[in-house]
């Protein structure tokens, strides 16, 4: 703690780091402990945000679902499935999604 103090006071810019580190300070620890982290989490997360901006005014969940799946590369994976194997891969991940991302 003193030698965030002290760095404070040569450079006062780190204040907000030091505070938001101080906040998070046991899940950063916990990564070299366990090297878990939220970051694939985080990469569909972001994803899914590109796609909504992407297609401004995209009413069909259907469509965002594929688009999410498609983003998330596997669209080499379903290139030689059928359409109905798309839709049924989908429909899956909806279930599997929809009830927490309402």
């Amino acid at each position: 703690m003193a030698l965030f103090l002290e760095a404070i006071d040569d450079f006062p810019e780190l204040e907000d780091f030091v505070v938001t580190y101080e906040k998070w300070q046991e899940k950063i620890l916990n990564y070299f402990d366990a090297r878990q982290t939220s970051a694939a989490v985080e990469g569909v997360n972001n994803k899914a945000r590109v796609i909504i901006k992407r297609g401004y005014g995209l009413k069909s969940t259907n469509s965002l679902w594929t688009r999410l799946i498609l983003d998330l590369n596997r669209a080499k994976d379903l290139a030689i499935t059928t359409i109905r194997k798309i839709r049924d891969l989908v429909t899956g991940f909806r279930a599997i999604f929809s009830p927490v991302c309402t």
